[in-house]
């Protein structure tokens, strides 16, 4: 059974903290009511079971694994291979400084959790510290255009019958800022990609009701504070059908997963040329391919 981790480590949060996006309590407070209320899993049993292929293409054992973050029990899978993995509990009062001594660890996972951090910066370091050299990190989370038919939808209907529009989903990094975060925090061989899941609804208020049992409802700060409005909500579903509805009258929702992955710096990695480096010129290889 995977074991939670209590190492202090004396880490703190990278300092310029960017301002905060969401209430990581609430987020906490809501993801334990979707396990209460029987969560929905389709997105997290997909993201587990790339996980697990992902990782059996590593030729490679570890031995000091841990699972950052990740909903309910969703990489239970992974212990048949990863049997000493520790899982990392959110924290209840939505800290992101997280408790790896430095140099402790030699992989993280974590599946559709980074989404809702507010420094991801300062938590990519942190788990670049605290893997050893050559360790990996391989995480999952929702990204891009996830949920646009749903932004749309709801900004739309809140211009129509509001006169303006309230934050109603999280905005999502694209893999480029990924990609960037990654390099900064200082790992190796970055790797992104996407992917793009398309899954069918009878309507905007079933797929509202997957997001509340994901515990991915809305956990903005800045969101509105008091109920929408009936109108708001039926006109919302109006136009999420008249623009993202099939023929058979269906809906549409988009999620992203992003895939990231890299590596803490080790001296047997692969290493780019450096500059100057190189044996033959461009220019010299234009002019050759110019003659054939």
């Amino acid at each position: 059974m995977a074991s939670l981790i209590g190492v202090t480590s004396g880490m703190a949060q990278t300092p310029q903290t960017p301002p905060a996006l969401f209430d990581r309590a609430l987020l906490h407070a809501r993801q334990r009511r979707a396990q209460a209320l029987g969560e929905v899993t389709f997105l997290l049993d997909r993201v587990a079971e790339d996980m697990s292929d992902r990782l059996a293409a590593v030729m490679r054992e570890f031995h000091a694994p841990a699972d950052l973050w990740t909903p309910g029990d969703g990489l239970a899978a992974l212990r048949t291979r990863l049997p000493t993995i520790a899982r990392i509990a959110p924290d209840a009062t939505g800290a992101e400084t997280l408790p790896f001594a430095p140099e402790s660890l030699d992989l993280v996972v974590s599946a559709l959790a980074l989404q809702f951090v507010n420094d991801l910066p300062g938590v990519l370091a942190q788990v670049r510290r605290a893997l050893k050299p050559d360790g990996l990190l391989l995480a999952a989370m929702i990204g891009g255009d996830s949920l646009t038919e749903l932004r749309q939808a709801f900004a739309a209907a809140e211009a129509e019958c509001e006169g303006g529009v309230s934050p109603r989903v999280a905005p999502f990094a694209d893999l480029r800022d990924i990609g960037a975060l990654l390099q900064r925090a200082g790992f190796a061989l970055p790797v992104t990609d996407v992917d793009r899941v398309v899954v069918r609804y009878a309507n905007a208020f079933a797929l509202m009701q997957d997001l509340r049992r994901m515990g991915a409802a809305n956990v903005l700060i800045e969101r509105r504070r008091t109920p929408s409005r009936r109108a708001t909500m039926l006109r919302m579903a109006e136009i999420y059908t008249e623009r993202f509805a099939d023929a058979d009258g269906r809906i549409r929702a988009t999620f992203d997963v992003v895939w990231l992955s890299g590596w803490a710096p080790h001296a047997s990695q692969q290493q780019p040329l450096k500059p100057g480096s190189a044996k033959a010129s461009l220019a010299e290889a234009v002019k050759k391919a110019g003659r054939e």
